[in-house]
């Protein structure tokens, strides 16, 4: 069985799409799913399954979207995956100064070139990003949510979710223990 870390897109923000997480480890387990844990409140849930990622994301979003009444994007990593875009993130999270933060945007597939060509445009001294493969590296020195960088994401053609850097680590380390 392969450890997948299934990273949900737009619940529980701003008092919009709630969803419970024990509603949703409920669920998760109602579709097979083994060793579901969930963490923190924005959709971040560690499991189990056989099925390959393409096929395990539809099968999610169908059944989240039946359940709950609104489409939940879904973008999934495997604990392998997870782990190495833990080694390969560009920006170091151990001098940030207040205010500065890593960010890692996950996307549900390939960028297209000119989406990735647009993003690096506007790479500059308060805000960079690095586009490896399916993964957004960010580096805010200033706050994300007045980030004009960041709301470039869509330009890349496929579903974002982002994720700050701490959030990450833990994902990768819960995933260990599943």
């Amino acid at each position: 069985m392969t450890i997948f870390i299934a990273l949900l897109r737009g619940i529980n923000v701003g008092g919009h799409h709630k969803i419970k997480m024990a509603d949703l480890k409920s669920l998760l387990e109602s579709m097979g799913l083994h060793k579901v844990k969930t963490y923190i409140q924005s959709g971040n849930v560690l499991f189990e399954a056989e099925e390959e990622e393409a096929q395990l994301t539809k099968r999610m979003e169908e059944k989240l979207n039946h359940t709950f009444g609104f489409p939940v994007p879904v973008v999934l990593r495997t604990a392998e995956e997870l782990r190495q875009i833990t080694l390969d993130c560009p920006y170091s999270s151990d001098t940030l100064k207040e205010g500065e933060s890593v960010q890692v945007a996950f996307l549900g597939g390939e960028p297209s070139q000119e989406g990735v060509d647009h993003m690096y445009t506007y790479n500059n001294e308060l805000e960079e990003c690095k586009i490896e493969g399916r993964e957004v590296y960010f580096y805010f020195r200033k706050s994300i949510r007045d980030s004009k960088l960041a709301a470039q994401l869509p330009k890349l053609g496929v579903t974002a979710t982002v994720r700050n850097w701490k959030t990450v680590i833990k994902l990768a380390d819960l995933s260990k223990t599943i």
